[in-house]
C-alpha cells in the first residue's frame, strides 16, 4: 500500500510546462498490460494512479486534451503537454473528467506508487515477469475485492457526480 504521508506529491512533463500536484494518495494504481495501453504508451504496459480530479492541482500550464480511440469504443482523453507532448494523465469515458489516471512515470518520484494490481495480463509481453505478492488478473477485476475500504468510500462519495456525468453524456448535454 501507498504511504499516505508521502503526499502531496508533484509531477509533470519533461519540459516542465505542465506541472501538477497529487494532493492525496490515489484511489488505486493499475499496471495495465492490454494491447491498447502497449500501443498508446509505446511500452510494455501503462502504470496509472487513479485519483479524483479535484485532488490534482495544476501548477503550470494546463495540458491539452487529445481524444483517442479505445477498445470500448468510447475513447479516452489523454492530457498532454502542449510543448513536449508528454502524456501526464487520461480521462476515460466511464467517469470522464472526474477521475484522472495519472501516469506514474510523470511523478517527480515515480517510486512512490508501485502497482496495486496488474490487469489484462493475458496480453502482457511474455518476457515481463510479474512480482509475487502483487495481485494479477487476466483481464479486469472486481473493485470491491481489491480496492482498500478507504478508496471504496471515496469512490462512493464521488458516485453521484459520476452518474450525473454519465446521464449528461447519454442525453447529449
Amino acid at each position: 500500500m501507498v504511504d499516505a504521508n508521502a503526499f502531496p506529491a508533484e509531477g509533470g512533463c519533461d519540459c516542465r510546462t505542465v506541472r501538477y500536484r497529487m494532493e492525496t494518495a490515489p484511489l488505486f494504481v493499475h499496471c495495465c498490460h492490454c494491447r491498447w495501453c502497449q500501443r498508446e504508451s509505446g511500452a510494455s504496459f501503462a502504470l496509472n494512479a487513479l485519483i479524483e480530479a479535484d485532488r490534482v492541482t495544476e501548477l503550470g500550464q494546463s495540458p491539452e486534451l487529445v481524444h483517442t480511440p479505445s477498445e470500448s469504443g468510447s475513447g479516452q482523453f489523454i492530457a498532454r503537454c502542449p510543448k513536449c507532448k508528454v502524456a501526464v494523465w487520461s480521462n476515460y469515458a466511464g467517469a470522464g473528467p472526474l477521475i484522472r489516471f495519472v501516469r506514474v512515470g510523470t511523478l517527480d518520484n515515480p517510486d512512490l506508487l508501485p502497482p496495486d494490481i496488474h490487469i489484462f495480463t493475458a496480453s502482457k509481453q511474455p518476457w515481463v515477469v510479474l512480482p509475487a505478492g502483487t495481485p494479477a488478473v487476466a483481464e479486469y477485476y472486481e473493485r470491491e475485492r481489491h480496492w482498500p475500504s478507504v478508496s471504496l468510500a471515496r469512490r462512493r462519495a464521488l458516485l453521484p457526480r459520476i452518474e450525473a456525468y454519465q446521464a449528461a453524456q447519454k442525453s447529449g448535454a
